[in-house]
């Protein structure tokens, strides 16, 4: 299918899910995650009005900006190694897998501006999964007022991929839960007002739970991998 017919369906769920919870879909920004497909599919996705796109690895994410440019909003969503910093660091607008204070002082000394990021964290507690233990997270964020060019916009997690919505939602609500947190101790460097949560399978509970983000791709550009 035409990624402009993904989308469209895409915005009806966003749409429903909003309305059930008395959000307006305009709150949660669309990233499309273009890992798996051409530098032609990212384009396409561009051109169908997709604004923020997404890349896991640096080579990906480096050989697509040589094409596009500037020309989309750049997501880092992979788990991002310390040494590879210094690579991806002048092409991305956002990365979304801060999890460690070693990576929080290497984008501070590499970056030229300030780099919006996300804490990620392991609600799920699987030990296949990236990011922080849920009761570190606060503690976290008050010792990154040592990193002026790191700004903490938000929390992100992977969910489980599971057909237990149920556990799906619970883990969404433990994410909303820790934000809220972060969010109210007026850290300036750390507004936390973002939720990056929610994929192809689970976008729509995410977003009934407070998602902000979400990262859509086979859903929305498919998959040539």
């Amino acid at each position: 299918m035409l990624v402009k017919d993904n989308l469209e369906v895409i915005k009806q769920e966003i749409a429903s899910a909003c309305e059930k919870v008395n959000r307006k879909p305009e709150e949660v920004t669309v990233i499309a995650v273009t890992k798996y497909v051409t530098i032609e599919r990212a384009q396409e996705a561009l051109d169908a009005g997709v604004v923020h796109l997404g890349e896991n690895r640096e080579e990906g994410l480096l050989a697509k900006y040589e094409v596009l440019q500037d020309k989309p909003v750049w997501h880092f969503i992979g788990s991002l190694q310390t040494r590879k910093v210094r690579g991806i660091i002048d092409y991305v607008d956002y990365i979304h897998s801060l999890d460690r204070l070693s990576l929080a002082k290497e984008i501070h000394k590499r970056a030229d501006r300030t780099i919006k990021c996300f804490v990620q964290v392991n609600v799920s507690k699987e030990e296949s999964k990236h990011g922080m233990e849920p009761e570190e997270v606060v503690n976290f964020v008050k010792q990154l007022s040592e990193y002026p060019n790191v700004q903490v916009v938000g929390l992100m997690t992977m969910a489980p991929f599971t057909d237990d919505k149920a556990f799906l939602r619970q883990c969404f609500q433990k994410l909303k839960s820790i934000q809220e947190e972060v969010k109210g101790l007026q850290l300036p460097y750390a507004p936390c007002t973002e939720l990056s949560m929610g994929m192809s399978n689970d976008y729509s509970i995410a977003i009934e739970e407070g998602a902000t983000m979400i990262r859509i791709g086979t859903a929305l550009v498919g998959s040539e991998k």
